[in-house]
């Protein structure tokens, strides 16, 4: 069964036929095919396949988790893939990553959305941990769904990046992330997720060791 879905999963990418001044990638997913500027030369410019994961699912699960007319914001959005599959989907869509990543990931979305979704997605900037209340403060911004694809490895800023899921999460605010795992520091940023928050694993595919998550705030009844 992993080795089926992985493979419908993968078969949504697609490949130009002749090669152009611009290099681009192809997926189909919402009844779109969805093209991709990517930059090799950073890892915050090129599609994981966890990203893919997490389109699948939502395009696979569009009534047990209808996206229309929610308010949705992805986290380390890279090229703007999930974020894309959202808004066609019929989400309203922030779509959040490093400043030097804006321009691609405002391109890619500008692209693929125009004229084609019901709320046009957004782009913004959002460095982990950084003037969270100053940009997205609490009183105004409602999310009934934080995305992530692959923000989990090995780099410097977990502790940032748990921070950014706790000052984001309402009560009845779903987190869905897919995550590949590569080393202990992915098992150990799982274990400190789950001091804040309740993490049901919805999806594991071992042949890509990557894991889809939701998650939602613990104790939000008492709350």
């Amino acid at each position: 069964e992993d080795e089926q879905i992985v493979a419908e999963i993968m078969g949504r990418r697609f490949f130009p036929d002749l090669i152009a001044y611009k290099a681009w990638e192809g997926f189909h997913f919402a009844g779109h095919e969805i093209r991709i500027t990517e930059a090799t030369d950073c890892y915050g410019a090129v599609v994981w396949p966890s990203a893919l994961v997490l389109c699948y699912f939502l395009e696979t699960n569009s009534k047990q988790c209808n996206l229309v007319d929610k308010n949705v914001i992805e986290i380390g959005a890279g090229t703007g893939l999930v974020s894309i599959v959202a808004s066609l989907l019929g989400a309203f869509v922030t779509a959040t990553d490093l400043p030097e990543l804006l321009g691609n990931l405002q391109y890619n979305v500008l692209q693929n959305t125009k004229q084609k979704c019901k709320h046009q997605p957004c782009v913004k900037e959002l460095s982990w941990g950084i003037d969270l209340e100053k940009n997205f403060p609490r009183s105004s911004c409602h999310f009934d769904y934080i995305m992530a694809a692959d923000v989990v490895y090995h780099h410097p800023f977990l502790d940032e990046l748990l921070l950014t899921f706790d000052h984001l999460c309402e009560d009845d605010t779903v987190i869905l992330w897919a995550m590949k795992f590569r080393l202990k520091n992915e098992n150990q940023f799982v274990e400190r997720f789950q001091t804040l928050f309740d993490l049901e694993m919805i999806s594991n595919f071992p042949s890509l060791n990557i894991a889809l998550y939701k998650a939602m705030r613990k104790d939000r009844m008492k709350a």
